[in-house]
């Protein structure tokens, strides 16, 4: 729909990490109206998964359903405006659906607009009005029940683990130190990689953009080289480990090449339980055993 560079990484962003719990719809449009959401999140009705303890906050906006607007600086009143709109034509449509399915639609079950901005001035505040809720960290504020709408001004998060996913979408040092702490994340981490590639890619993107200001390419470009630079590392160690795994295949394939004259439907469907060893575990059994022998052994591991 958009090929601004923050556009598509928010909507790839919040896709990864919402995925696992509900249905993710991206630049979904609206029936009848020519306006497309930016994210239309549906949580899942299974059960929650542990997943969720890693998202922090974005998990709790994820326990219902939600249109999520991201925006790289604060919005305008108008774009506020057009959010709501959004908001509202898709309620609509839902009450459509469920009169039509002879359905009843509880207030708990209407989907919440989450307008996510770099910041966000006590003075937009103030003419919403949005107030804070004691039970979200600083930062986020409600624009009343009746509208079904909050606000993130990620320039007031605290920098907290619950925060980090939110605040990676903010501006200048925010920003960077987002990008530092998913760094920082052990390697086994399962949204480390993913972040790190998506972040890869913004920065890519944001190079060739001409959409963007210059001092705001600058500093994007600035805050982002470190994740480039920790997923390139990645990449090549994942590439040498790969390209290790093979050589020591196709070494196990000449092997057996050579001692039984071919590679039948058996012997390749133990070759993965022979890689399980060494080089020097699997050397001279290969050279040793017999085919029945070798397949038995490792057929039963299979």
């Amino acid at each position: 729909m958009t090929k601004n560079p923050f556009d598509q990484f928010s909507k790839q962003f919040f896709k990864e990490c919402l995925s696992s719990l509900g249905e993710v719809k991206i630049s979904e449009e609206i029936p009848g109206e020519s306006r497309f959401v930016d994210i239309w999140f549906i949580p899942s009705l299974q059960a929650p998964t542990d997943s969720q303890f890693d998202l922090g906050i974005l998990a709790r906006i994820a326990e219902t359903p939600c249109l999520l607007e991201p925006f790289r600086n604060q919005p305008t009143k108008l774009e506020i405006r057009s959010c709501l709109a959004k908001l509202f034509h898709l309620e609509a449509e839902i009450r459509r659906e469920t009169r039509r399915d002879e359905d009843t639609l509880s207030e708990d079950e209407l989907p919440r607009l989450w307008i996510i901005a770099t910041s966000c001035s006590d003075e937009l505040l103030s003419k919403l009005p949005a107030y804070r809720d004691s039970s979200w960290p600083n930062g986020i504020y409600f624009a009343g029940e009746v509208l079904l709408t909050r606000i993130v001004a990620i320039d007031k998060l605290p920098a907290t683990p619950e925060t980090l996913w939110l605040r990676i979408l903010g501006k200048g040092l925010i920003q960077k130190q987002a990008v530092d702490d998913v760094v920082a994340l052990p390697k086994g981490n399962p949204k480390r990689s993913k972040i790190l590639s998506l972040l890869y890619n913004w920065k890519i993107n944001m190079e060739i953009s001409k959409e963007i200001d210059i001092e705001d390419k600058e500093e994007l470009i600035m805050n982002l080289s470190q994740a480039y630079l920790e997923w390139e590392q990645e990449t090549v160690e994942r590439g040498k480990e790969i390209g290790k795994e093979q050589g020591q295949r196709q070494v196990v394939e000449n092997l057996l090449m050579f001692r039984f004259g071919s590679l039948d439907p058996e012997l390749q469907a133990i070759i993965a339980s022979i890689l399980a060893l060494s080089p020097s575990e699997f050397t001279p059994m290969l050279m040793q055993l017999s085919r029945e022998e070798l397949i038995t052994r490792f057929a039963t591991q299979n």
